[in-house]
């Protein structure tokens, strides 16, 4: 009697959150690996909602020929999910069953903070019969991976947005005209900063710079006018302003609501991309000026879900390639209960404890450093209201812009730079 072959052990990769330019490069690099390790692949379609739900029908092979070109493509040939049932707890067992089912012994998960999350509770969970690898992925580079790598997905929605930004500065600069630019960017301002920087926008505000507990409309609006102004003074009837989203959760809540029909995702969060916080601005700074009777048109627009599912720019294919087939490689040699990252030439797990708060028991987040020279170059190369223009030849100069007087005008945006000084960080 011949000899039962023995059954391949199962590797499954699965993706939660957003889109970010990369994800098919980490699926095609891992699923290569492990096959040519003698692995079985399964990919989970629709992500953790699949599982919460007991979807087993949502488990499907993969192969070589199903991976081998799919590196260079934007989006997730598995799809994604944000999803945090109702009675999570209870569905979590539904979760752990269907993993069990479809006898999985090692588990690859693909996401940002939420998904790393899940991960760590899958690998506590499992007790050592599931070994867990998560690959790190967000296009709002707020993962704190050592040695100030970027989170995969990152430079691409940069590389597109600055794209785009180009063009409107251009449409900018044709027309006479403003343009307010929203970018994704839920808790940080990496993003937008990178987008900003990178294009010379003539400003850009992130969420990091404004530290107190609540955040007034009009102070953004007074900032935003203020650089106007300013390009006013210099004969410049154009320009365009980058705003990060997480600004919106520096609001009162309450007070927002009042003006934006506030939604939520799958997760309960308020889905802050749908916040027009150009629109908001625009409207508040639009009725300033007028009042002094000054016209501008003012054009609000956001970008963030034309960059998520991007083909990605050759660094992140193969940054991404690395990291699939670093987190197998990791997961073959007995690893588990870590997240795989690719800094100083070399790929390295973090354990999950590394990446977590003890105080909270989620994920870490890294913010912009606004007394980095980062940020300092960024803020030396915009054009907003610094102390040494309410002073001398300057402020005459703005006051006149304004339709001011020299009072008028220092008792109406003094109080922007009163507390912060000439520029945050400055070594120079």
């Amino acid at each position: 009697m011949a000899a039962k072959s023995k059954a391949k052990e199962v590797l499954a990769i699965v993706v939660g959150g957003g889109p970010a330019p990369g994800i098919n490069g980490v699926i095609s690099a891992a699923t290569i690996e492990a096959v040519n390790e003698g692995k079985q692949v399964i990919g989970i379609m629709g992500g953790f909602k699949s599982l919460f739900n007991g979807d087993k029908k949502a488990a499907i092979p993969l192969g070589i020929d199903d991976v081998t070109r799919i590196h260079a493509r934007g989006g997730s040939i598995l799809k994604t999910s944000r999803d945090y049932p109702d009675k999570v707890k209870e569905k979590f067992k539904v979760l752990m069953s269907t993993l069990k089912a479809l006898k999985i012994r090692y588990l690859l998960t693909v996401g940002g903070d939420g998904t790393l999350y899940m991960a760590k509770w899958i690998e506590r969970e499992a007790r050592g019969s599931i070994a867990v690898i998560h690959v790190p992925k967000t296009i709002d580079n707020d993962l704190p991976l050592p040695g100030g790598a970027p989170t995969f997905g990152f430079e691409t929605a940069r590389h597109w947005g600055v794209a785009i930004l180009e063009n409107i500065m251009e449409d900018a600069r044709t027309t006479s005209r403003w343009y307010f630019i929203t970018t994704m960017g839920r808790y940080t301002g990496h993003l937008a900063l990178g987008i900003g920087k990178a294009a010379g926008a003539n400003i850009t505000l992130i969420p990091e710079e404004f530290t107190g507990e609540k955040l007034s409309f009009r102070t953004v609006a007074d900032i935003l006018e203020g650089s106007i102004i300013k390009r006013l003074a210099v004969k410049k009837h154009y320009g365009v302003a980058v705003l990060a989203e997480g600004i919106s959760s520096k609001f009162d809540i309450t007070e927002l609501s009042h003006y934006e029909q506030i939604e939520k995702d799958e997760t309960g969060r308020v889905r802050l991309s749908e916040i027009q916080l150009g629109r908001l601005i625009r409207n508040i700074v639009r009725g300033s000026l007028k009042e002094k009777g000054i016209e501008m048109t003012i054009v609000d627009k956001n970008i963030g879900y034309e960059l998520r599912a991007a083909n990605p720019i050759p660094f992140d294919a193969e940054y991404t390639r690395n990291l699939g087939f670093g987190a197998v490689r990791f997961l073959l040699l007995g690893g588990t209960g870590a997240m795989i990252v690719f800094y100083e030439g070399r790929l390295k797990p973090v354990p999950f404890v590394e990446m977590t708060d003890p105080a909270t028991g989620r994920t870490r987040l890294r913010y912009m450093d606004t007394s980095s020279e980062t940020y300092m170059v960024a803020r030396k190369y915009m054009m907003r209201l610094e102390k040494e223009d309410f002073s001398g030849v300057q402020i005459k100069k703005l006051a006149h812009a304004a339709n001011m007087t020299e009072k008028e005008f220092k008792k109406r945006f003094y109080y922007l730079v009163e507390e912060s000084g000439k520029c945050p960080g400055s070594a120079f």
